[in-house]
């Protein structure tokens, strides 16, 4: 089975490039990094205990340890002190990057709960897709044991593209299962001028 950094190389950044219309190679959208995080919401109440679960956890999905994030401000209403531990996240490059999205794409997002496909509307006005996973057991790497539940994601998937269409274009070529955002912006026109 050929490798997605392979398949990205040698037939999907080709067949953008074409359906872009672009003429340097260097101007085609690419992957830049994956970065996977996790707030410790009620896991703070636990303790160590807690933080250390969702940490290991993100451990075992990604196969890089994650960083610790601390609270910038004090927020009384949430019982948030500066400097607290809040969270959790793990930035990916390079081969541990493609070695993820294969994983999510292929494994993980098929196993979702009432899965239809993704949303189009999680990219941002520069190409970068937002994904949130509400179950981290939906991962391969955890096993019944690792006890995951209550642990949520979230994915951002950063991209050189210049707006939400290369985005698109980038991530579906990668065979990444998002609805159609051509068909929805065709319905949108319809309503409008439908009135």
């Amino acid at each position: 089975m050929i490798s997605l950094k392979e398949q990205l190389r040698t037939e999907i950044l080709p067949k953008l490039k074409a359906d872009l219309g672009l003429k340097n190679s260097m101007a085609v959208p690419r992957l830049v990094k994956v970065t996977v995080a996790s707030s410790f919401g009620s896991k703070r109440s636990q303790g160590d205990a807690g933080i250390d679960k969702v940490v290991q956890t993100l451990a075992k999905i990604t196969g890089q340890r994650p960083v610790v994030t601390l609270a910038k401000k004090s927020i009384a209403g949430f019982k948030l002190r500066e400097g607290e531990k809040i969270g959790a996240m793990v930035t990916l490059r390079g081969q541990r990057m493609y070695d993820f999205l294969t994983g999510l794409i292929h494994i993980a997002i098929p196993r979702m709960r009432d899965f239809r496909g993704l949303s189009h509307k999680a990219f941002d006005a520069s190409g970068n897709y937002t994904l949130g996973i509400k179950e981290a057991a939906i991962f391969p790497e955890l096993s019944a044991d690792d006890n995951a539940r209550g642990i949520t994601l979230q994915v951002v998937i950063s991209t050189t593209a210049r707006n939400k269409q290369e985005g698109y274009k980038l991530l579906k070529g990668m065979m990444f299962p998002v609805e159609n955002l051509e068909q929805d912006r065709k319905i949108e026109e319809m309503e409008v001028k439908n009135g």
